[in-house]
């Protein structure tokens, strides 16, 4: 991998990477970080994907535009948690507590307790729904792990390993359980295929919706900081 920049105001710093996977030149702007990342086969040279990254330029400054303002999660301020706006106050006691309304955090490092909170509470409610959705395919999956990803809501490997990206808590429960039926479906498909989305409308039903707004409130989700509090 190498750094190099777009040159104007402000330059655009971009990251190469050679793939010996990749079948075409390939730009992709992180919705956690904005980061731009610029991938090219091996037999391509370097200077031809710069120059590709340079005639792109537009798009890429209108989309690092487009991403909305971090969020630095503080008291005061709101964030959503299964898709109900919750403004974030001191807690009487030692423990989170979540409100109608409100979500109460104990004062002092409370971005880190929150995001424990929150990485916590995806987890239940991740491990709930792919337990339902394997059920009803007659598989299991061996492990579920939850992480800050910034490319994929979530993944499974060919072993049955399911990983989910904990900001899903923050979205309405029906995206969480979409991309929990996604997943454990390619337990029975590792493909895209018809074969797949049948398996996906089988367990969870039609999710054009779902996939709509993931499309378009993702970034959203990825807007809130909790400095070095979440890994």
């Amino acid at each position: 991998m190498g750094d190099h920049a777009l040159p104007g105001r402000p330059p655009v710093a971009l990251t190469l990477r050679k793939s010996a996977r990749a079948r075409r030149i390939s730009l992709r702007i992180s919705q956690l970080d904005g980061r731009v990342t610029l991938t090219y086969p091996q037999g391509v040279p370097e200077a031809e994907a710069l120059s590709f990254a340079r005639t792109k330029e537009d798009w890429i400054r209108q989309h690092l535009q487009d991403r909305p303002d971090p969020a630095v999660v503080q008291f005061g301020r709101s964030i959503p948690v299964e898709g109900v706006e919750r403004r974030i106050v001191p807690a009487s006691g030692r423990r989170v507590q979540l409100h109608a309304d409100e979500i109460a955090v104990p004062e002092g490092a409370e971005a880190r307790r929150l995001a424990r909170f929150l990485k916590e509470l995806a987890r239940d409610r991740l491990t709930g729904a792919c337990d339902d959705y394997a059920a009803m395919l007659g598989q299991s999956y061996s492990s579920l792990t939850i992480r800050d990803t910034r490319s994929r809501w979530g993944s499974c490997s060919s072993a049955g390993v399911l990983m989910f990206s904990w900001r899903l808590i923050l979205a309405p429960p029906e995206i969480l359980h979409y991309v929990a039926a996604h997943e454990v479906a390619h337990l029975v498909e590792m493909n895209h295929s018809r074969a797949f989305w049948k398996q996906v409308e089988r367990i969870f039903g039609d999710c054009r919706t779902q996939r709509r707004w993931l499309g378009d409130n993702g970034a959203v989700l990825h807007q809130y900081r909790f400095d070095a509090a979440v890994s």
